[in-house]
């Protein structure tokens, strides 16, 4: 793997995360932190999850995947296309 970038993702559960990368096409390569998911080109690994406490009420997660591709055009299109799976538009 040659291109990779770590994101950052708050709010998302972790098994949906874990289902957008399957969707993908990836292959589920491990059953604990860190979690690898095999792609065609690419590699996803979710590193961590965290909780951030904004309020004594309001708490989020925070999961951190690291994408790994061949080349930086299949880093930039794995990333795009988990990207339009983890939108959220406001209501």
């Amino acid at each position: 793997m040659t291109a990779e970038r770590t994101l950052e993702f708050r709010g998302i559960p972790l098994e949906h995360l874990k289902t957008y990368l399957i969707e993908l096409g990836a292959a589920k390569q491990t059953f604990e932190f860190p979690f690898v998911f095999q792609g065609p080109d690419w590699q996803a690994h979710i590193l961590s999850e965290n909780q951030l406490r904004f309020t004594p009420v309001f708490i989020v997660n925070a999961v951190f995947i690291r994408f790994e591709a061949s080349s930086q055009e299949a880093l930039q299109q794995v990333i795009a296309a988990f990207r339009r799976k983890t939108f959220r538009a406001g209501g």
